[in-house]
């Protein structure tokens, strides 16, 4: 009996931390034990947002929807409160624009705080941050489909334009061929000089008068009076003339119609009723399709890092270098390694006061790197590489805000000075403390790391 209760009791007791170690866990998921701050924005069009959806601060996954208010009238719009975990807020600026994203191609929608700039300050609690309405597939299409229906409507009045230019111009050289066929067949006194004979004789015996008499030559001009009155009753002249103008018309009608044309596409190119012109909403498009890949490239990374399948891509030489988690750097084997090339600078050796109050490289900080790059030589280019930035500073958000930014001076330098691949650059900022491990309790700077 006493066996029984001690294994019943075991069992109890095994239950309860299960049990708890399973809230704990959920709580973490869910961020529930960090502290928050919240802050409004407002959206016209939800596009599939619901409450509980996801909200991440420049990337980082930072809290979630936690009410949306309805509105009271047809103008108004949707208001959306955000609660974000505290240790963010100095990336939440006042002018910090909030937009509505996808994770992957059809994953479930998310709102991302897009990081403030550094001349704002940080936005106080229950502010309402500004918002950009997301973009509808349908409507460009749309717009594009009556675009190109208004393009091909205007090229048929420009065919139908052309063929009857074109109509009246053959009318016209067909009216010139009748005139000269009938010179060519000897109709009319010009045709008759072309083709009689009998004429081109009385012409030579009145030259030849002409010179045996002045009454002769008298006799001559009459007739050639005749003549020119003859072709002049004819309208000859009037006809060519008239030839030369339906041509001029023609080539009027076609200026005009490309006028038509290019102005009506300079207006489908002009700009909508958002202000935006063609070519912004191409771009934006673009934009947003760059940004469901990137979307999809991330959860392949969230993959390669799951439970069951982390071993498997980790053998294989696969680094997850984007959104590295402190606490999760410093526990991670790959990264803690002693046996990775690690190359320790201080602030001293490498930062300068800004004009702005922060920091940038100095020129003997950028001598710094280029001496350690010059060091490394191939294995900087071939490497995957981690910028670990450190602060030593009072304030624990202080110290993370200096010490991501010195990260990424370190890594924007890298990238831009020896044209290194973006994706096998990460930063991760560690506060003052380095991965144990290493005999370095505390650091001040940065710390340049070559995987193995």
């Amino acid at each position: 009996m006493s066996n029984c209760n001690i294994t019943v009791g075991i069992f109890v007791a095994a239950g309860v931390s299960l049990f708890t170690v399973g809230i704990f866990l959920i709580g973490n998921q869910h961020e529930a034990f960090a502290r928050h701050f919240d802050v409004y924005t407002e959206f016209a069009n939800l596009d599939g947002v619901a409450k509980g959806a996801k909200v991440r601060v420049a990337g980082m996954d930072a809290g979630e929807v936690v009410d949306i208010g309805v509105p009271d009238r047809p103008p108004a719009k949707f208001r959306l409160k955000l609660s974000i975990e505290q240790r963010l807020h100095v990336l939440v600026r006042t002018d910090s624009v909030v937009t509505i994203a996808t994770e992957g191609v059809v994953g479930d929608k998310f709102l991302l705080v897009h990081q403030g700039g550094q001349q704002t300050s940080e936005a106080a609690s229950l502010t309402t941050l500004p918002s950009k309405e997301p973009l509808d597939l349908s409507d460009l299409m749309e717009k594009s489909a009556g675009m190109l229906k208004d393009v091909n409507g205007m090229m048929k009045q420009v065919g139908r334009k052309l063929n009857g230019d074109l109509d009246a111009i053959t009318t016209t050289v067909n009216n010139a061929d009748d005139v000269v066929i009938g010179l060519k067949e000897g109709k009319g006194p010009a045709g008759m000089l072309l083709r009689d004979e009998d004429t081109a004789e009385e012409l030579r015996q009145t030259v030849e008068n002409a010179r045996q008499a002045t009454a002769a030559l008298n006799h001559a001009s009459s007739q050639a009076n005749a003549l020119v009155s003859d072709l002049r009753s004819r309208d000859l002249g009037q006809k060519a003339d008239d030839a030369i103008v339906s041509a001029k018309s023609a080539a009027q009608h076609i200026d005009a119609t490309s006028e038509e044309l290019h102005q009506t596409v300079t207006e489908a190119l002009g700009l909508d009723d958002q202000g935006e012109d063609a070519a912004r909403n191409i771009q934006q498009s673009m934009s947003n399709l760059s940004q469901a890949t990137g979307n999809m490239a991330e959860d392949t990374e969230a993959l390669k890092h799951n439970f069951f399948f982390r071993g498997f891509f980790k053998r294989r030489g696969y680094y997850n270098l984007a959104n590295l988690k402190p606490d999760q750097y410093r526990r991670d084997k790959v990264f803690a390694n002693p046996e990775n090339y690690r190359e320790w600078l201080t602030t001293g050796d490498l930062f300068q006061p800004a004009s702005n109050g922060r920091e940038m490289l100095s020129l003997t900080g950028k001598k710094r790197i280029d001496a350690v790059a010059t060091q490394l030589g191939d294995s900087l280019v071939a490497g995957a590489i981690v910028v670990e930035g450190y602060s030593a500073a009072q304030d624990h958000d202080e110290q993370f805000a200096l010490s991501r930014d010195r990260a990424i001076l370190v890594s924007q330098y890298l990238h831009t000075h020896f044209h290194l691949d973006s994706r096998n650059i990460g930063v991760v900022s560690l506060n003052e403390l380095p991965p144990p491990g290493l005999h370095k309790d505390k650091w001040d700077g940065v710390c340049m790391v070559i995987l193995k």
